[in-house]
This record gives structure tokens, C-alpha cells and sequence, in this order.
């Protein structure tokens, strides 16, 4: 039995690891093309069994601890195949009810709220925002124009707008098919500091409109030796529209650790600390709370590499080096919990690397849980995740979903 005055709750969500399968799917394009049999895993797989993806790797996808606690078999629950595998943890697919395929929508849902409106996005068009809106921005900005103001991929719109971005000091502003504005500006000619207020200026009349996200990406470099992101990124997302489940563990006393992009998220709401920085280090931050976290504590993770490196830019072999890496790193990480912990894996949507355009993928996400023994857990909802961690944790809890424990 576990004990509640002990026990402590770790969710680690891998950004974009989708395992097809969405019910959907039909319903979600990337441009043209609906996302109909996008499997992010499955593809990934795929290509490295044909050796289509042995760039700084090689051969089959390798992933014995995720495999161990069930990432194939909830993979084949997840597309109705047959299931053979035994493996040594709990398992299973999560479907989402939200109607996006968006970083808030799948975090907030896995913590206990669904959203319940349809996010406003941009038109795939040039220009992509209407008018007014790039006449408050660059108002907010101080300039007379921005740059971009299209559909388009973080580092493709700075490589073709960095060099007149750093002689005019205009922002570039892009968007994609989720609900989002994002704006790039040079932590040197621009100012990250500027950047950073002027995305959170612009935030609030950009969530009246139902975006679920303003984002700040500064970068760094010139047009000799090219231009790169730097590590402070920042968004600034409207907040969820009911209690979730940070909230309720912060209200009942206990400590909620936000790990990556969490507390941005989330708004802070619900949040104790944070923590920031590239996978590896979030990996080192959430190694060091397996050995420290208070007792009774929520742990909320959020590796975004997966999706912000490999997914967007369809970089199969780089996604399939990521899963290796993290399967590597969590191996690693699982002797440490103590017995009463509870560890979940799972996704907030898919980002497959093989599929047409740039944009996430609507799919099923795996739920893989160490702590509770081996179980098949069947379909899940996403809401299904928050339940067993308040479940788990002994927490009041009114949020939507059915515990697994």
C-alpha cells in the first residue's frame, strides 16, 4: 500500500511522441494533407528498421526502457494491432478530447481540464495577421513594420528575415496552424529584455482572441556566421479556464516542481518552482528531484527538444537520436525513485517527422507508468493522468478523468 505521507508523483511529458491511431485524425491537416495515419513513433521506427535514419546513429530504434514499461504494446493498442508483448510496466493509450493539437491544449487536459473553445488561429496567407493586429504590435514595439508575418518555421523565417531584422530593429513575426504568435528578435540589436515585454504587452489582447500563445524567441549570431535560438525562450500562454492539477496538489500544501516549459504553461498557477534549459539539462534537474523532492510533491516535466528540434524540421534520424538518448537517461534515472513514487511517461500530441508540412500531428500518446506493477491499462483519456496522480498523491481533486491506479 502506498504511503501518503511519502508518496510523490513524477510526469514527464516527451513533447510531440505521438503513437497514431487519433480517431480524428480525419478532422487535422498539415496543409492539404489530413493527418490520417500519422504515427510519430511508428514512423520513426520505421525508417531506422530500413536505415533511412542513421544520421549519427544507426540501425533498428532502440528504446529497451521505454519498451520495458510499454511503449510498443501501447503503440499497437493504439492503431487496434494485436498486442504480444509483456512488458514490466503499466501501459496504455490516451486519447484527447481537446479540439487542438497544441501544447496547451494536451498539458491542460492532461492535468485535469480540457479546453472548452475552439482556439483562434491565423489564415495560412501573406500577410497571415489581420491589419490591427500588426498596427498594436509594432506600436508595442516601437517600430514602423514587423517582419515575416506569415506561416512558418522558427529557423527558416530567421535565417531569411535575421539580417534586416538586425538593420531595420524590426520583430519578426510568424505563426503555424496552432494557436500561436511567435516573434524573433536578436538578443543583441533588439534586446532580449525588449522582446520579453513586448511579447507579454501584446499577450493579453492576443488571449481575448482565444490564442493560446504568444512566444518569445530570441537568437543570437549574424548573417556571416548564421543565426541560432538561444535557451530563453519564453512563452506566455493564457491561462487554463478552471482548477487543474497543479492546483489542487499547491492548495493542499504540497510542493509542485514545474521542470522546462511548465510554469509558462500553466501561467504559474499551481506552480512552486521552476526550472529551465535544454533537454539535458531539465534531465539533470528532474534526476536531482528523484533523489530531493519533498515527500508528497508533484514533479511536472516537459522535454521539448523532441518536438522544437526534430519534429517541426522533420528530422527523422536527429528524433530517433532524442528517443534513444531519453531512453538512455531514464534508465538511468528509475532505480533512484523510492517505492512510493509514481513516474508517468506520455505526450501531449504528435509532431510525425516523416509527414507532409511542418505542423503537429493529431495522434493517440502512450501513458507508461512505473509504480504500480505491471498492468495493461486499455484507452485512456488524457484527463485519466491527472486523476491517478491526485489519486496517488491523497489530494482533493474535482478535475475531469478516472484514476488507473
Amino acid at each position: 500500500m502506498t504511503d501518503v505521507t511519502a508518496a510523490r508523483a513524477f510526469l514527464v511529458v516527451i513533447d510531440s511522441v505521438g503513437i497514431g491511431g487519433a480517431p480524428d485524425a480525419a478532422e487535422y491537416f498539415n496543409g492539404d494533407l489530413p493527418d490520417t495515419g500519422a504515427n510519430t513513433l511508428g514512423h520513426i521506427a520505421d525508417a531506422c528498421a530500413a536505415g533511412a535514419a542513421d544520421d549519427g546513429r544507426s540501425g533498428p530504434l532502440t528504446i529497451p526502457t521505454l519498451d520495458a514499461l510499454g511503449m510498443t504494446a501501447a503503440m499497437r493498442l493504439a492503431n487496434d494491432v494485436a498486442v504480444d508483448d509483456t512488458p514490466a510496466g503499466a501501459w496504455g493509450a490516451a486519447t484527447e478530447i481537446s479540439r487542438g493539437k497544441d501544447t496547451p491544449s494536451g498539458h491542460w487536459e492532461l492535468a485535469g481540464v480540457p479546453v472548452p473553445w475552439d482556439w483562434h488561429t491565423f489564415p495560412d496567407a501573406d500577410p497571415a495577421f489581420p491589419d490591427d493586429l500588426t498596427v498594436m504590435i509594432c506600436e508595442a514595439a516601437g517600430t514602423g513594420e514587423i517582419l515575416g508575418n506569415r506561416h512558418d518555421s522558427g529557423t527558416t523565417v530567421i535565417e531569411a528575415e535575421g539580417a534586416r531584422h538586425m538593420k531595420t530593429g524590426w520583430p519578426i513575426c510568424y505563426t503555424s496552424a496552432d494557436s500561436v504568435l511567435q516573434i524573433a528578435a536578436h538578443e543583441d540589436t533588439f534586446g532580449r529584455e525588449r522582446l520579453l515585454k513586448l511579447c507579454a504587452d501584446i499577450a493579453p489582447t492576443l488571449h481575448a482572441m482565444k490564442v493560446g500563445r504568444v512566444i518569445a524567441r530570441p537568437f543570437v549570431g549574424d548573417p556571416e556566421t548564421g543565426f541560432k535560438r538561444t535557451e530563453y525562450r519564453r512563452d506566455f500562454a493564457i491561462a487554463p479556464p478552471s482548477p487543474t492539477l497543479c492546483d489542487y496538489v499547491f492548495d493542499a500544501g504540497r510542493v509542485v516542481h514545474g521542470v522546462g516549459k511548465i510554469g509558462d504553461i500553466f501561467s504559474m498557477r499551481g506552480i512552486t518552482t521552476t526550472s529551465k534549459g535544454r533537454d539535458q539539462s531539465l534531465m539533470n534537474d528532474l534526476s536531482d528531484l528523484v533523489v530531493n523532492a519533498e515527500a508528497g510533491s508533484f514533479t511536472f516535466v516537459n522535454l521539448v527538444e523532441f518536438d522544437s528540434e526534430y519534429g517541426h524540421r522533420r528530422d527523422v534520424a536527429g528524433y530517433a537520436r532524442h528517443l534513444e538518448w531519453f531512453d538512455a537517461a531514464l534508465a538511468a534515472l528509475i532505480p533512484s525513485l523510492r517505492p512510493d513514487d509514481l513516474l508517468i511517461v506520455t505526450a501531449d500530441h504528435g509532431n510525425d517527422p516523416t509527414w507532409s508540412g511542418t505542423d503537429h500531428t493529431r495522434e493517440r500518446v502512450p501513458v507508461l507508468v512505473h509504480g504500480i506493477g505491471a498492468k495493461a491499462l486499455g484507452h485512456l483519456q488524457f484527463t485519466d493522468v491527472a486523476a491517478s496522480i491526485a489519486a496517488h498523491l491523497d489530494v482533493p481533486y474535482a478535475g475531469q478523468g478516472k484514476s488507473f491506479l
